[in-house]
């Protein structure tokens, strides 16, 4: 029997990236996952044919979390996915994974862009919460991720920067609110990851090599080590672990 069966996990941003990642670890954990996308459908259908492929269950569900009925889209497709499937409306797990980024240097930066990305990175996940703490069934789990840049400095996205420590002090505040339902709430923290996110950085050989010499492995993180921390956080083996920034980097910049 494995760690998750009989569990029902939602991955919001699934359809690429580390969100896909941490998708297919807890589908080959044994949960139902819920992939949700904000708009390339074909991708989130990819997520969902590689976990059934291997034997695991998941099926896609869309919201764009910038939208103003975002939480209302969310929880009408999540639920209508689930029904087909014979489960929820309950839950046992939500990761907020779904992230906007390119924000620039302070000169450069627009009002347009911070509500942007203040709204799906901050908001969304905030009140995703707020409408899913009916459904998240007491000893549930919640990850929220972060970044390695609410540690460092770091100047060339500074919106972006400043909404993940948002998202830290939100998943401080959470984990003593939800302490009693002994749900947990944790932050999970990665440094540069080998995805669409951080292709422009890795455009030549020798800008790859500069990311990677950051990590004291000397080399690029992969969806995969985001994903492996996270089905941790999920399990029953993490109960006694709440409230805490989970720095997953490969020891960048020690």
């Amino acid at each position: 029997m494995s760690a998750l069966t009989g569990r029902t996990a939602i991955v919001t941003g699934a359809s690429r990236g580390i969100g896909r990642g941490i998708a297919e670890r807890l589908a080959a954990d044994g949960a139902l996952v819920a992939v949700h996308y904000g708009s390339n459908e074909k991708a989130a259908h990819e997520t969902v044919r590689h976990i059934e492929d291997k034997g695991g269950r998941a099926f896609a569900f869309r919201a764009e979390l910038g939208a103003p009925d975002a939480v209302d889209t969310f929880y009408a497709a999540l639920e209508a996915g689930l029904a087909e499937r014979g489960a929820g409306p309950g839950f046992d797990i939500l990761v907020n994974n779904a992230a906007a980024s390119g924000s620039g240097r302070i000169h450069e930066l627009t009002p347009e862009v911070f509500d942007r990305l203040f709204t799906i990175n901050v908001k969304a996940p905030l009140f995703l919460i707020q409408r899913g703490l009916g459904l998240l069934r007491d000893g549930g789990r919640i990850v929220n991720i972060s970044s390695a840049v609410t540690k460092h400095a770091f100047p060339d996205s500074v919106t972006y920067a400043m909404t993940k420590g948002a998202v830290d002090t939100m998943t401080l505040a959470l984990a003593k609110e939800l302490g009693p339902r002994g749900i947990t709430v944790n932050a999970v923290a990665p440094g540069f990851v080998a995805t669409e996110m951080n292709e422009r950085r890795r455009a030549t050989p020798e800008a790859s090599a500069a990311l990677a010499a950051v990590s004291v492995f000397n080399r690029i993180g992969t969806p995969a080590d985001i994903a492996d921390v996270v089905g941790f956080l999920v399990s029953d083996g993490a109960r006694w672990i709440t409230g805490q920034y989970v720095d997953v980097t490969g020891g960048s910049a020690l």
